[in-house]
This record gives structure tokens, sequence and C-alpha cells, in this order.
């Protein structure tokens, strides 16, 4: 089960953020269209036809692009094929290659997932256990390929990673901004040996 969408790189001003939410691949055909390598878990929000997106090159591209509109956007299997209005020719798809593509959101947005969250909406709540013993505070997510992890910083200064799934984080309440954690020896709280 997803517990993050898309990852996030801080407020954007007006009471907004900017979520990252997918990076271009490799042209497909010879028109333009590309592949999507989707860092959200609702890309039927952020790839919809006259979607506007902000582009960041990787060192060294070939490309001037800053910003990018979704022209179309259509799965072929497992891949998001995507036609940006800029891009108009596999030339100019293979310049794009590896741009990371930002949606500016509203900061109070939330996931249409109730079990879904933002970075933002994670990062400096008060963690604790399941006795309700303080574990430390959530400093950051790393976005794995199988899933992600929090990280806890605790109380000591160490930083904790903590699988970020229903199992070892059975209730996160951004109301009362917390999350609790199912910690064993090991997970956050160090094991005897290693105090």
């Amino acid at each position: 089960m997803a517990r993050t969408s898309s990852t996030d790189d801080g407020l954007n001003g007006g009471g907004s953020i900017e979520v990252v939410v997918g990076r271009i691949g490799k042209p497909h055909g010879v028109r333009g269209e590309v592949t999507l390598d989707v860092r959200t878990d609702e890309p039927e929000r952020r790839f919809v036809t006259g979607a506007v997106l902000r582009a960041e090159p990787p060192r060294g591209s070939a490309t001037a692009l800053s910003s990018v509109t979704v022209a179309r956007a259509r799965w072929h299997q497992t891949t998001l094929l995507v036609t940006f209005e800029e891009i108009g020719d596999r030339n100019a798809a293979e310049a794009a290659r590896g741009l990371v593509l930002h949606a500016t959101i509203p900061a109070d947005e939330s996931p249409e997932d109730p079990d879904e969250f933002y970075d933002h909406q994670l990062v400096g709540l008060a963690a604790y256990d399941l006795d309700g013993a303080a574990l430390g505070e959530v400093s950051g997510l790393v976005h794995g390929g199988a899933q992600d992890l929090l990280t806890i910083r605790t109380p000591d200064g160490r930083d904790a990673l903590v699988p970020f799934v229903k199992a070892l984080v059975p209730e996160v309440d951004l109301v009362a901004r917390r999350v609790v954690v199912a910690d064993r020896p090991g997970l956050v709280t160090p094991l005897p040996e290693d105090e």
C-alpha cells in the first residue's frame, strides 16, 4: 500500500507547494511523444491536457525548456506516454530526456486516498511509539522503489529509517501533528548492545 504521494520540494510562495510528479524518459515514436517515469500516485490529476509543469533540466541537458504543457497523455500497458506542446519531434524529445517535472499545488491540498500524504505534510510530525512514548520527529522521507521510508530524528540526534507501511506506522494524525510507530528494538530504539 502506498503511503506517500508526490515528492515535494518546498513552498513556492502564495500558499502553494511544488511537488515532483515525473521525469521525462526516452522518446516514443517520431512525433515528440515521450515515456514518463511517474513520480506521483495521482498521474490522472497531474498529466491532464493543458497542465503546465515546471521543467528542471539535468546537468548538461541539451534543452532550454523551463516549463512544458501537457497536450496528451495515455497509458501503453504500464508506461505513461505523454505529448507536450513544446516537444514536437523525436530530436526535441531526445533533448528533453531527463527533465524533472514539478506541479504547483495548494499547500493545503491532500491526496484523494486517505492513506496517502505529501512529504511536506509529514515532515515535522512528532513520532510516538504504541505506548505513547516520544521517539522523535519526522525529519524527512526517502523514496525507494519498493517502499518509502520515514526518517525519524531521535532526541539523541540519530536518524532512524522506518518503512512507511501500515504495519509499522499504523497512525498518521495530521491534525494532532503526530505519527505512531510500532517500534521494536533496532528500528528507532537502539538494540541494547548498541546503547
